[in-house]
């Protein structure tokens, strides 16, 4: 159910607020696009300054879009507060997600131990099928194999998305987890080499601007038509590494403005990209195809 390429939305904004229908035309596109899921709330979704209501109005607002596509729901929950996950998951269960994603504890930098009985915790409180979400680059911490493998044998925790950028880890993980534990790349330009050593897909940040390529590299991959994965990869790198030049989201959130779908309005304390960067996401664009 939550394999090949899925999407980390990004939430667009209107005089301050959240703009509720251009989201919803948003994931409408997000699914005509042939996206296999959607991932409301994450890092790409700027979730850090969602106030709760805001948060939950996301969430509610992409299940309501994606009810009766069959395109699944995987609502970002996480917090650096316990208690505050366990709010934000019962609510996602409630609205109709069909899984949550719960982020590694920021700025807590919370052991192993802790890591564990945090993502423990939350699973116990919700029954609702869950990911982990292991960024380290954002958050601060390294959820380790060890705890992730531990994590596994909980019942309702099934998978994780990875953006540790260590590509031994699908396989050590794969090796010692529960049969049929999931594992999403978090990093598109390294998702391929993810998938090689025991990935499922990816939760992809450039499939907001390309979503049908992103779509069809994952099918190709599940073909194993090699030659049309490398082709479309090719086409797609250089977009995957200008997303990153300055903090995400600022540069797919310009990205989308150039195709109509998005204003690439930020909240503080983020900012729109450089001008610099700009010229690099529209010519990696141009090089995909997806601009004239």
């Amino acid at each position: 159910m939550f394999t090949g390429s899925l999407v980390a939305l990004i939430t667009p904004f209107k005089n301050g607020s959240v703009d509720e229908k251009g989201f919803e035309k948003f994931v409408a596109w997000q699914i005509e696009e042939g996206t296999d899921g959607l991932v409301p709330c994450g890092t790409t979704g700027e979730s850090p300054t969602l106030s709760m209501e805001e948060h939950k109005r996301v969430i509610d607002i992409c299940i309501a879009a994606a009810k009766g596509t069959g395109v699944p729901v995987i609502a970002g929950t996480g917090s650096n507060s316990t208690e505050e996950a366990i709010e934000l998951t019962k609510h996602a269960k409630k609205a109709g997600a069909d899984a949550a994603m719960l982020v590694v504890p920021y700025y807590n930098k919370p052991t192993q131990e802790g890591l564990f009985q945090h993502f423990k915790t939350v699973a116990e409180a919700v029954d609702i099928p869950i990911l982990l979400y292991n960024v380290p680059p954002r958050t601060g911490g390294d959820m380790q194999v060890d705890t992730v493998v531990r994590l596994s044998q909980v019942k309702n925790i099934i998978g994780i998305k990875d953006a540790s950028y260590d590509m031994a880890r699908p396989t050590l993980t794969k090796l010692r987890a529960k049969k049929g534990f999931l594992q999403l790349s978090g990093e598109d330009a390294s998702a391929m080499g993810f998938m090689a050593q025991g990935g499922d897909g990816c939760i992809s940040v450039t499939a907001n601007i390309a979503p049908r390529l992103c779509g069809d590299m994952h099918d190709a991959w599940k073909k194993r038509d090699l030659d049309k994965v490398f082709e479309i990869q090719d086409r797609l790198m250089p977009l995957h590494k200008a997303l990153f030049v300055e903090t995400s989201p600022a540069p797919v959130k310009y990205g989308a403005e150039l195709i109509g779908q998005c204003s690439a309005k930020l909240r503080l304390p983020l900012v729109e990209c450089t001008d610099a960067t700009k010229k690099q996401v529209r010519d990696a664009m141009v090089h995909a195809g997806l601009i004239n």
